[in-house]
């Protein structure tokens, strides 16, 4: 029976994954077996992170927000904040007042203080 040359459809997928784990220390980047136990490891922590990242960075914007407000100038809390600016719908999202708290903190400070003022107008009336 002659020798049968088997075909490049194993060798480039191979080569593929290889590729993906080609910055992997030791055996994680040269046996294929672990390369593709590695891949879904990563995959799997990449897909989890993501969501996790946007609670990290929702956490970190609150904490600078709600320290800004408690310096000083802004005589009330993080929530009182966030509460005035849902009911007079200025669509500031955590994001970007986190910026401004940081950036420009009598910007944040003039917003508070108009908040204050207009809830002063509303419990007069």
């Amino acid at each position: 029976m002659t020798r049968v040359r088997r075909g490049y459809i194993a060798r480039r997928r191979r080569a593929k994954i290889r590729l993906f784990a080609s910055t992997f220390r030791e055996a994680h980047s040269r046996l294929t077996r672990t390369i593709m136990q590695q891949k879904t490891r990563a995959l799997v922590s990449a897909h989890r992170d993501r969501g996790r990242q946007k609670r990290d960075f929702r956490r970190l914007w609150i904490t600078r927000i709600n320290a800004v407000t408690r310096e000083g100038k802004v005589s009330y809390s993080y929530s009182r904040l966030i509460h005035d600016l849902h009911k007079r719908q200025l669509l500031l999202n955590r994001k970007i007042l986190a910026q401004i708290a940081i950036s420009n903190k009598n910007c944040l400070y003039m917003i508070s203080n108009e908040n204050m003022i207009s809830n002063e107008i509303i419990k007069l009336n």
